[in-house]
């Protein structure tokens, strides 16, 4: 058997609100409340299963995801156009930058609960 990530649990003050604006940046549906989770399907069957829990539980981590160059674009367009502060580095130590890591490109942006997520076109 071959062992693959499935799923992980994205703890937040209000699952809809960081579910909506993940999958909205990203240009992916979220899904049917299953449960107590909010999912986003990811392309290659990862869910990202977002769950209320009480402020003081929500400890920011961190979400890589690899796109294409065109859904880069896309997403990097999306992250301009709503005003989220972005940056080229996870340290945030310098914003409005991409970087070209591996020859491709890469951003950060923190999402409503702190969440430090990152775009990158090269592994």
């Amino acid at each position: 058997m071959s062992i693959e990530l499935n799923h992980t649990i994205v703890w937040s003050r209000d699952k809809a609100a960081s579910s909506n604006f993940l999958g909205d940046i990203l240009g992916v549906p979220v899904g049917a409340q299953t449960g107590p989770f909010l999912p986003i399907q990811l392309s290659n069957g990862v869910t990202l299963d977002f769950a209320d829990a009480d402020a003081s539980q929500v400890r920011s981590q961190h979400y890589a995801f690899l796109v294409s160059e065109a859904e880069f674009d896309a997403s990097f367009a999306r992250i301009q156009q709503s005003g989220v502060d972005y940056f080229a580095d996870p340290g945030h130590h310098q914003p409005k930058e991409i970087n070209h890591r591996g020859g491709g490109r890469g951003v950060y942006f923190v999402d409503p609960d702190g969440h430090n997520m990152e775009l990158l076109t090269r592994p």
